[in-house]
């Protein structure tokens, strides 16, 4: 256990963890709903060719893994008197939003090659603004505090405020298509991207105004940052990269990050898919709200249950031995996904004593509850209390939540600490924005790998969405395919991280000669 006591003046206080917490809930609501909206309202509410949904959603991808980088870069040698992060997520707030709005703004009567431009550059001109908010979020982020243990307090914060986006967001795929709701599907995402759109300016700007980051004042070696100086700069954004893919202890955050949140994304719509096809016969009427419940309570028990948890298990055995803890329990958990997603226990368990007083109890609150949310409109949230609850599906999300619990709430703890050992090794500037950006690079990359392999495999195992009736082969090896994938590429990430030697002891020496070279910041 860490017998390290955070000195007063590296810890972050609450009002300024909330206010990177409200960030870092605007990091995922705006890719969360921009996936949805692209996957799948493009293609019910406006008819828009799968092909093309599926170019709009990768090729502008291929755009912003060139800017991360630039916009990293740029936030490491700013200088300016609110300090080299905060104007640009101003900034990049206000204009993400704005343009999340108009992006969804599309008549329903609009030509299928019209829609297909519109979203194209429009979503091209947002992922600027977005880059330009997410980027600095993230370096700013790593040098609120130079505190081993607190760097791990302020990112599992963070990362639990994240998490609330994941209980809004499934929710999207019943609201929209609720007529009690919205006249029309249409309607429904014009006004949702409204009030997406909104809070990402009210959100997205709250880092800005509260979080403080390092001083900068005094920062030696920063470059000039203006169109003179481009070719320059570039060849020094290009020294930079070659710098941070030599740093031994960040490629293996990145490695492990790769594999644990690839393998997690490939197999994200498979559950949905097992639910409806094959625990309710190809019926989306009959699987109701179960997907959307799922993925809720999955976020719901990572925020407020598995992070804390995570976070003190790295305050007491270190951050690499907590990643491999919580990397394992998701392995356990994925494997418990065989029971838990059977139809057939699922039904034996409705016929026990507890499973009939489960019901019974959930059945009779949302007997009271449901003509309350009919009249305020809110109809979609409701339980059938004549409905048989899936209980067992709930089962492996307190162990597999680990995994990604765990991941972004240490890996990101951790590449701070290797921010500390790049600029003792390389010294200034600090280069936040660009190990972020790299960093997050790594993780889009693993998105779009995940959207090809993850369409890849449903074609290996036969699985067509458009055919109520899957063989029962099929989907067996749908479920299979939905827990050996991740499985394999968790046990893979541990291996990467069995040896990972940036340890509390190593980064307490690292700070006190960094202080001693150019003493606090």
């Amino acid at each position: 256990m860490s017998n390290i006591k955070t000195a007063e003046r590296d810890k972050v206080p609450i009002g300024q963890k909330a206010a990177f917490g409200a960030g870092h809930f605007i990091l995922n609501i705006l890719p969360g709903t921009l996936g949805v909206f692209i996957q799948f309202f493009l293609l019910t509410a406006w008819g828009v060719d799968p092909l093309w949904a599926g170019l709009l959603g990768g090729l502008p991808r291929i755009f912003d893994a060139i800017t991360d980088p630039i916009m990293g870069f740029i936030s490491d040698n700013t200088k300016s008197r609110w300090g080299r992060r905060r104007p640009y997520i101003f900034i990049g707030a206000i204009i993400s939003g704005i343009l999340f709005f108009l992006m969804w703004q599309l008549d329903d009567n609009a030509s299928q090659s019209y829609i297909i431009w519109h979203v194209m550059v429009v979503q091209i001109l947002f992922l600027v603004g977005n880059t330009m908010f997410a980027t600095p979020l993230v370096g700013l982020g790593y040098e609120m505090t130079s505190d081993y243990n607190e760097r791990t307090r302020l990112m599992s914060f963070a990362n639990s405020m994240g998490q609330i986006a994941w209980m809004i967001v499934p929710w999207l795929y019943v609201i929209i298509p609720d007529s009690n709701t919205f006249n029309t599907q249409t309607e429904g995402v014009r006004t949702m991207a409204l009030i997406v759109g909104t809070m990402c300016v009210v959100f997205g700007i709250l880092p800005a105004l509260f979080c403080k980051g390092i001083d900068s004042s005094h920062m030696e070696n920063r470059k000039k940052i203006n169109f003179k100086t481009l070719a320059s700069n570039m060849k020094e954004l290009f020294v930079g990269i070659v710098q941070v893919s030599k740093n031994k202890p960040f490629m293996k955050l990145c490695g492990a990050t790769f594999l644990v949140f690839n393998g997690f994304q490939l197999v994200a719509a498979f559950g949905v898919f097992i639910i409806v096809f094959y625990m309710y016969s190809g019926s989306y009427e009959l699987a109701g709200t179960w997907p959307a419940w799922f993925n809720t309570i999955n976020a719901m028990i990572t925020a407020f249950l598995v992070i804390p948890i995570i976070s003190k298990m790295a305050g007491k055995w270190g951050k690499r031995k907590a990643f491999i803890i919580s990397t394992a329990l998701s392995i356990a958990g994925y494997l418990l996904k065989w029971w838990g997603f059977d139809k057939e226990l699922n039904s034996k368990f409705n016929e026990t004593g507890l499973g009939k007083g489960l019901n019974s109890a959930i059945g009779s609150i949302f007997e009271a509850l449901n003509p309350i949310l009919d009249d305020i409109g809110m109809s979609w949230f409701s339980i059938d209390p004549g409905s048989e609850i899936p209980w067992l599906i709930f089962l492996p999300i307190p162990l597999f939540a680990f995994g990604m619990g765990g991941l972004f709430t240490l890996m990101m703890s951790m590449t701070a600490d290797v921010c500390d050992l790049d600029e003792l090794e390389n010294g200034m500037p600090r280069k936040e924005g660009t190990f972020g950006a790299i960093y997050w690079w790594m993780v889009k990359l693993g998105q779009a790998i995940a959207l090809v392999l993850g369409g890849l495999i449903l074609k290996i195992v036969g699985f067509d969405p458009n055919v109520t009736e899957q063989s029962l082969e099929t989907m067996n090896n749908l479920r299979i395919a939905d827990i050996v994938v991740p499985s394999f590429t968790a046990a893979l990430a541990i291996w990467v991280m069995w040896k990972y030697d940036l340890t509390e002891k190593r980064a307490k020496e690292i700070k006190t000669k960094l202080i001693e070279r150019r003493g606090e910041l």
